[in-house]
């Protein structure tokens, strides 16, 4: 990111190893709508930033204080890499430790440091960031581990999905993706999806998604409501959208209830909440926006279930890109977003 507006490529120095870092090289990477929307400026301005926190990478470098890893070793990094005192923070009740020291802090890829569009990036505190790539997981189920899945997921358990429960998801884009499915894993009964895009609606499907809802065919919350006998649903994930899009969930859900947004806003938006439609403030429904947790402990899980064959989130990427130049060519498509994509992947070949 050159600067509000436009991107491009820098030179810049190797990053070096503190004694708690290490240094990788990317083996394959995917450009993020978090990304773009940096690049507009939707984080604020900066200049000469690297983007990119979607890695699974190859170790060159530790510091002197890293025990875990070694040069050589092939990683998953979870774009969310706190401090300790993230770490501190994941104790406390309802915790989260993308939050070392303020809001969204452990998200240091896009916030604060370079990221992982480079021939070699730095990752603070690596013993308890890093994970090894397990023997038999797919470098592309991998890469989904990173961000897409964890944040997906988040959103299921920030609404604290239980066995039947009926579950909208609005948009089913790679992170609605991941919420269907974990929805589904949490052992939801109805879910339904939000989407126009017909692949991507296939795909949901395929995720767990009983129906899906498309705004091309009406209104969606009548359309919901109407399928539900008049009835609201348990728990509204925000995985798209904009900010009439919580409106519309406060319309759906029931008296106590529960509303996770996972979705990213522009720093010129403004909520408005209809009073009537949230029981003049007194319907008990819990409304929360969280950034997804990261560090080793949580990776580890999430290469479980795709271990374990839970989940094959690697089919959400459906373009494919070899070589570390055409990074450029897959950030401009992730913002174009033309209406047959879901999500690019880069696999770096030509670094040595």
């Amino acid at each position: 990111m050159i600067k509000v507006g436009e991107p491009g490529w820098i030179e810049t120095e190797k990053p070096v190893a503190g004694p708690l870092d290490a240094i990788c090289k990317p083996i394959a990477v995917a450009p993020c709508s978090s990304d773009t929307h940096a690049m507009h400026g939707g984080a604020g301005p900066m200049e000469n930033r690297i983007l990119g926190h979607e890695a699974v990478a190859e170790v060159v470098e530790v510091g002197e204080m890293v025990k875990k890893f070694k040069p050589g070793d092939v990683v998953v990094l979870p774009c969310t890499t706190p401090d300790l005192a993230g770490e501190v923070k994941l104790q406390e009740k309802g915790g989260n430790n993308a939050h070392d020291l303020d809001s969204m802090t452990s998200f240091k890829f896009l916030t604060f440091k370079d990221g992982v569009f480079a021939e070699f990036f730095s990752v603070n505190n690596a013993d308890n960031n890093l994970v090894l790539l397990p023997e038999g997981v797919d470098i592309a189920d991998a890469l989904m581990v990173t961000d897409m899945m964890s944040t997906g997921f988040y959103g299921v358990e920030m609404v604290d999905v239980n066995l039947g429960d009926t579950v909208v998801v609005f948009g089913i884009g790679p992170v609605g993706l991941m919420a269907v499915a974990g929805a589904k894993l949490r052992g939801a009964g109805k879910i339904y999806a939000t989407g126009s895009r017909p692949n991507c609606a296939e795909l949901a499907l395929e995720f767990g998604a009983t129906e899906i809802i498309s705004y091309k065919d009406g209104n969606t919350v009548e359309q919901i409501l109407e399928k539900e006998g008049g009835k609201k649903v348990d728990c509204v994930i925000i995985a798209g959208g904009n900010c009439n899009t919580m409106n519309e969930a406060i319309q759906l859900v029931k008296s106590n209830g529960h509303i996770g947004s996972i979705n990213f806003y522009d720093v010129a938006d403004t909520f408005t909440i209809p009073a009537f439609e949230w029981g003049l403030g007194m319907a008990d429904i819990t409304i929360r926006g969280g950034f997804c947790p990261g560090g080793a402990l949580r990776a580890e899980k999430l290469l479980n279930l795709i271990k374990y064959d839970r989940i094959k989130p690697g089919k959400t990427f459906n373009v494919e890109f070899h070589g570390f130049d055409k990074i450029e060519d897959a950030f401009k498509l992730m913002d174009e977003k033309p209406k047959d994509l879901i999500k690019p992947i880069i696999y770096i070949d030509d670094l040595d």
